[in-house]
């Protein structure tokens, strides 16, 4: 009887390359730009587990015979990187039509979950984001949240290079809350030991964190990543991951 799994399999060895480059020795190479951001993804020096998502992406490199070359650098420069740069991938992004034109979309790899946060005594209401849309609010430099935060009526955005960033810019009250995924607001929170000290909304918005490559990646590859994908969610490896960082 042919099993999923062999339908998988037969459909990784015809779909053709991977759009990295073949290393001597048979193993492809690839460049992947991210940045940190725990707990999905965790810079060297930064934790003892790599994070969430940077396991998975290393489970689907080697399912696809990919020796990854991870580069962590500012978030706003690794999307231009990866849109400018051949065989170059880029993770955790969120799927835009705007961003649509600059990547190849390889694998979806998580949901995410955006919400407020605002510190204890302030007056931003995070159940009430739609009466609060003449605040300021503190958001990583080139993340997706800027488009969702236009879309719920906020204007004045203030930009931070880092998660760490967005949090002194919080404390110092250039702004009056923050706005990203929950699992990175928890943690970063969660480090600092300042949980009990901020008010944390519910989701106001529900995305999927892709693997991105750049353009030069063909369909075909796109196809070949989406598979191995599939593999690592049927077989529980993605479950089994997430549930290690407390996100299944």
């Amino acid at each position: 009887m042919i099993t999923r799994r062999d339908v998988l399999l037969l459909a990784l060895g015809a779909l053709g390359g991977t759009g990295a480059r073949a290393e001597p020795g048979g193993t492809a190479s690839l460049h992947i730009v991210t940045a940190h951001l725990p707990p999905l993804v965790m810079a060297p020096g930064g934790g003892d587990q790599p994070g969430a998502l940077r396991e998975l992406v290393d489970a689907l490199c080697r399912r696809l015979d990919l020796a990854p070359d991870v580069e962590f650098m500012p978030w706003r420069r690794a999307l231009y990187v990866a849109a400018t740069t051949p065989d170059t991938a880029i993770f955790p992004v969120t799927r835009l039509p705007e961003r649509e034109r600059h990547y190849r979309w390889l694998a979806p790899l998580y949901e995410e979950n955006y919400i407020f946060m605002a510190q204890k005594g302030s007056d931003f209401d995070v159940h009430r984001p739609q009466d609060m849309t003449g605040r300021r609010i503190a958001l990583l430099r080139g993340a997706a949240q800027s488009a969702i935060l236009r879309e719920l009526g906020f204007q004045t955005l203030v930009e931070a290079s880092s998660i760490d960033e967005v949090h002194r810019f919080l404390l110092a009250g250039m702004a009056d809350a923050a706005f990203g995924e929950r699992a990175i607001i928890h943690r970063s929170l969660d480090m600092r030991g300042e949980e009990k000290n901020f008010h944390l909304g519910p989701p106001v918005r529900s995305t999927t964190a892709w693997l991105a490559g750049s353009r030069d990646f063909g369909e075909h590859d796109a196809a070949r990543w989406r598979a191995a994908m599939a593999e690592l969610v049927a077989d529980g490896t993605q479950k089994r991951i997430f549930r290690q960082y407390g996100l299944a």
